[in-house]
């Protein structure tokens, strides 16, 4: 049974505990990353021994950020903290399943599969939540605040997406006062893209699809066919999820990424008249209303036609 945690518990836990290695989850973003690597600093400035689950999809892009904070081979915890990872299917790859002690998490659908849950659905990331543990403990430093800015900033689209709101500004206010390196982070995550990146949007713009009254259903595909044309890498998906709800009428938009022949990632956004969430959990996912995520065992065509019907049925 998953104990549900108070802010002020999550202190003491994190006081009393030791030997974490912190997990961000499959496929990894500016948010768990962010998070993770700023709680890890911080438990190492309370003295502790912290080090982040060296996950293997992390890109070239996010990869000098957590590098200092990567556990050594052989490393064996005592505590292991799940951030921003909302269920057991978004383990980082090669992670053999074992007791979560504790998950820090904002996602309304966290499965409660860890022994203790710290979850603030209300916020637009995860670095919000690690923010008010860094402030609770005076332990705001420069680095911490640049990682945080990181994950709050990737988290809400740099301050566009429907879920930011007056506390995430808030939030990255207290970041930059405390001297996130912002405008470095604003111009290397939001405002420079490999050449590849762009070709990939090309074919990606050129293949969208609408459907449902007005065509307001947008859905965009990624195959494998197209990263080869490409040339593209991991690296070039980032925030790709974004970019077909831009069309003008779109309530629903849905980016299909094909993982491999016969498995689909699908990746939905919407406006707050949609319930983006409760058509992934048909397919074993979730997330947020507005953003969010499944995996389906079909071909990007099979899981388009699929998850179009479901959102059909739902409007």
């Amino acid at each position: 049974m998953t104990t549900m945690m108070t802010l002020d518990e999550t202190l003491d836990y994190l006081k009393d505990s030791d030997g974490y290695l912190l997990l961000t989850h499959i496929r990894p973003d500016g948010d768990t990353l962010g998070s993770a690597a700023a709680l890890c600093h911080i438990l190492r400035r309370m003295g502790k021994t912290a080090y982040l689950y060296d996950n293997p999809q992390v890109t070239t892009m996010y990869a000098p950020f957590v590098a200092p904070y990567i556990a050594p081979d052989g490393f064996k915890p005592d505590t292991v903290l799940a951030v921003d990872l909302a269920a057991e299917n978004l383990y980082p790859q090669g992670f053999a399943p074992r007791r979560i002690d504790l998950c820090i998490d904002h996602h309304p659908t966290n499965t409660g599969y860890a022994r203790r849950l710290f979850c603030q659905p209300d916020k637009a990331s995860c670095g919000e939540i690690i923010l008010q543990l860094a402030q609770a403990l005076g332990l705001l430093d420069t680095e911490t605040a640049t990682l945080l800015y990181m994950a709050v900033s990737t988290d809400c689209g740099c301050f566009v997406y429907a879920n930011t709101n007056a506390d995430t500004h808030r939030a990255a206010a207290e970041l930059i006062e405390a001297g996130a390196d912002y405008k470095r982070l604003n111009k290397l995550l939001f405002r420079t893209f490999a050449y590849s990146r762009l070709k990939l949007e090309g074919l990606l713009y050129a293949g969208l699809r609408r459907y449902g009254p007005d065509g307001c259903v947008t859905v965009a595909t990624v195959t494998e066919d197209m990263m080869r044309q490409a040339q593209a890498t991991e690296d070039d998906c980032e925030d790709i999820a974004s970019l077909a709800g831009k069309v003008a009428g779109s309530r629903v938009s849905v980016t299909i990424r094909e993982l491999k022949p016969g498995l689909s990632k699908l990746s939905l956004r919407s406006g707050e008249d949609f319930d983006s969430s409760a058509v992934c959990t048909l397919h074993g996912g979730g997330g947020h209303k507005m953003a969010s995520g499944c995996t389906i065992k079909a071909s990007p065509d099979e899981a388009r036609d699929i998850i179009v019907r479901d959102i059909l049925e739902a409007l």
